[in-house]
C-alpha cells in the first residue's frame, strides 16, 4: 500500500464530507454561532494531534539531538510555529483556539461549554477519555473527542499522523468566509474575519500535499502502517461526518422550536 491507495479508499468520504449539507446551512450569522458553539471542540482537540507529533517527530527533551528526519520536523514546528503563536493583527500573540474563542465572543455565540471543559482538562491528571466520561456534554462532542484521544493514547505515531492527515479544518474557514462577507454588518467582526483569512493563508497548497509526504515517510514500506493508517483515516472522516450530521440536526430541532 501507499499514499495513492489511501487516498482512493478514503475518496468517497472525503468528497461526502466536502459535500456535506451543514455547510449550506451556513448561510446566516444564528446558524454559524451554533455551528461554533460545537466546532470549538474540534479546533481543541487538533492541537492535541499536533503536539503528539511535535513530541513524535522533534526534539523536545533533555539533552538535545537532531530529528530523524528534519523534513516532518519542519512541518511539524510551522503548524505549531502558526498553531499555538499566532499573531493578531494588533501584534498580539495568541493561539489559533484562543483567536476562535475571540471570534465566537464577537458574534455572541456561547464559549461557556468550551472555557469549562478546557478548564477541566487543565486540572485533571487522568486521561481525556477519563475526564470526559465524566463530564456534561453533547455526546456528539463526547464521541468525536473519545475518538482522537483514544487515537492518541494508542501511542501510534502512523495513525496518529493519518488522524491529523485526514481530520483537519481545510474546508472551514473558506465556508465560513463566504458566509461573513455576505453579511450586511461583516465589517463588525473583524476577529472573526481574520481567523479564517490566516486558516486560508495557512493551509494553502502547502500543508496538505506536506501532509501526505509525512505520511509517506511515516509508514513507508511496512504494509501492517499503512493498513492501520488507512483504518483510521476512514474513522476519522466517518466521525467528521457524524459530528456534522448531529450538528446539522440539532440545529433544525433549535430552529423548529422557534417557529
Amino acid at each position: 500500500m501507499n499514499i495513492i491507495a489511501l487516498l482512493e479508499q478514503t475518496k468517497e468520504l472525503r468528497t461526502e464530507l466536502n459535500k456535506h449539507s451543514v455547510y449550506a446551512s451556513l448561510n446566516n450569522l444564528k446558524n454559524v454561532k451554533h455551528f461554533m458553539h460545537y466546532h470549538a471542540f474540534a479546533v481543541w482537540d487538533f492541537m492535541s494531534l499536533v503536539k503528539y507529533l511535535q513530541r513524535a517527530f522533534t526534539c523536545t527533551t533533555l539533552p538535545w539531538t537532531p530529528s530523524k528526519n528534519a523534513a516532518i520536523a519542519r512541518f511539524i514546528n510551522e503548524i505549531v510555529l502558526a498553531e499555538e503563536s499566532d499573531v493578531m493583527p494588533n501584534g498580539v500573540s495568541v493561539s489559533h483556539f484562543e483567536m476562535y474563542l475571540l471570534a465566537m465572543e464577537e458574534v455572541q455565540a456561547d464559549t461557556t461549554h468550551i472555557r469549562n471543559f478546557v478548564d477541566a482538562v487543565a486540572k485533571q491528571t487522568e486521561p481525556v477519555t477519563t475526564v470526559l466520561a465524566h463530564m456534561e456534554l453533547d455526546d456528539c462532542i463526547k464521541t468525536f473527542l473519545n475518538f482522537t484521544f483514544t487515537t492518541i493514547e494508542s501511542g501510534r505515531d502512523h495513525c496518529v499522523a493519518a488522524a491529523f492527515a485526514f481530520g483537519r479544518e481545510d474546508i472551514i474557514p473558506e465556508m465560513f468566509l463566504n458566509v461573513v462577507q455576505s453579511l450586511e454588518d461583516g465589517e463588525k467582526i473583524p476577529a472573526f474575519k481574520y481567523y479564517l483569512e490566516r486558516h486560508i493563508e495557512l493551509d494553502g497548497d502547502e500543508h496538505g500535499p506536506m501532509a501526505l509526504e509525512m505520511m509517506n515517510t511515516i509508514c513507508g514500506n511496512d504494509t501492517q502502517k499503512w493498513q492501520e493508517a488507512t483504518d483510521t483515516a476512514i474513522a476519522a472522516l466517518k466521525h467528521r461526518i457524524s459530528f456534522w450530521t448531529t450538528i446539522e440536526f440539532r440545529s433544525q430541532q433549535i430552529l423548529s422550536t422557534e417557529h
